[in-house]
């Protein structure tokens, strides 16, 4: 088992599958392109290999806040459904605590959306906290 930083569009084009079960209005093309563009901005996709096949995938940048000081925000985090549950979340998840305070980062953040309450369930055991409410506004029509 091994978390790999996807560099090449193969590795990249091999995260969405896994990608799309969160991200579902996601075509393949608006995916990949969006991944290359956020990379230039200091996004980051990873994913947890095992046996050949792609068992999770996160997308992180480090930023740095003034509330919060130096801090990983994790823009996507997922598991492939079959294989929830076998703790290739949990390796993730380490993965990006250690990578987040290798690199100084005083905190690590993401959002969840509201009716994700196995997601909420898995974020409170690995020790998160639920800190604020995050709000939106839809500017197109």
């Amino acid at each position: 088992m091994s978390v790999i930083v996807a560099q090449s569009r193969k590795e990249i084009l091999r995260c969405y599958p896994v990608v799309a079960q969160l991200r579902t209005r996601l075509t393949e093309a608006d995916f990949l392109e969006r991944v290359e563009r956020q990379t230039q901005r200091g996004y980051h996709l990873v994913f947890l290999e095992h046996d050949g096949s792609v068992k999770c995938v996160a997308g992180f940048r480090v930023l740095e806040y003034l509330g919060w000081g130096k801090c990983m925000y994790v823009d996507d985090l997922v598991t492939d459904e079959p294989e929830r549950s076998k703790g290739f979340g949990q390796q993730m998840f380490a993965w990006l605590v250690e990578h987040a305070k290798a690199n100084g980062c005083e905190q690590l953040h993401l959002d969840s959306g509201v009716q994700r309450f196995g997601a909420h369930r898995f974020y409170l055991a690995v020790g998160m906290d639920i800190t604020c409410h995050h709000l939106a506004m839809n500017l197109k029509e």
